[in-house]
């Protein structure tokens, strides 16, 4: 029994070196400020909040791990857990990448975090974490979709695109963070599986292509990903309605 909150400790993996273009010109998306705090200390604070993180580390754009830390230490953190730094790569699996590279070796559940998803709630953190933990290789939490799927041919910017097939929506689910991971599954799939273009966007998916299994847990609305002005402002919505109801 002495051994199990050593060979349990989870570390989250921030990647947060990307631009953020289409939130438009200025900071990057992850520096972008929500209720007067900028998104990525919601997203570290939202990965702090589950009582078995013990690690969050940032990986931070290339020239900017110097600003980043300043940026933690800046704002009021929980104090039980630790917080590391590092500069990223070129594409999100290089930065995610790495992250897993200054794991300690007691890491043995990894969660891997969008910056731009800053109010996801600690109990889906928590479900990704206990399905790990009871023998998922890979978890990702999810929600149905509301909207019919049309695969199209893709064509040129604003010009008709011909359907290809409509998939059967009860069998789709719309993907959210923080995806969790066997350490060593999640390890293995950033040395083996190879993405050409911008790399992988979708660690869960590298993962399927080892051929291990992925399985889904109930995601939540309030996770979802920063992308667009209008993203922002429901953002701020959310936020301010947490503030008002529970001092969040």
């Amino acid at each position: 029994m002495s051994d199990q909150p050593r060979l349990s400790r989870t570390a989250a993996v921030i990647p947060a070196a990307g631009r953020g273009v289409r939130l438009g010109p200025g900071a990057p998306k992850a520096l972008r400020g929500l209720g007067g705090t900028p998104m990525l200390i919601h997203a570290v604070r939202a990965m702090a909040a589950s009582r078995s993180v013990s690690l969050v580390v940032v990986v931070a754009p290339p020239d900017g791990a110097p600003e980043v830390k300043n940026l933690l230490n800046e704002h009021a953190l929980p104090e039980r857990t630790d917080y590391l730094v590092v500069p990223g790569g070129d594409t999100r699996q290089e930065s995610v990448g790495l992250g897993l590279d200054v794991l300690p070796e007691d890491i043995s559940v990894v969660l891997v975090h969008d910056a731009a998803r800053p109010l996801v709630p600690v109990d889906t953190v928590d479900a990704v974490i206990e399905a790990v933990r009871d023998g998922a290789p890979a978890v990702v939490p999810a929600l149905p979709l509301a909207d019919t799927v049309k695969e199209v041919e893709p064509g040129a910017p604003g010009e008709p695109e011909p359907v290809l097939g409509t998939p059967e929506r009860a069998r789709l689910r719309a993907v959210q963070t923080p995806q969790g991971f066997d350490r060593d599954t999640l390890v293995r799939a950033h040395r083996t599986v190879v993405v050409g273009g911008e790399g992988a966007t979708d660690d869960a998916g590298m993962v399927e292509r080892l051929g291990e299994p992925v399985v889904v847990v109930p995601g939540h609305e309030e996770a979802f990903k920063v992308t667009r002005p209008l993203d922002l402002v429901l953002a701020e919505a959310v936020l301010a309605r947490r503030r008002a109801n529970d001092g969040f």
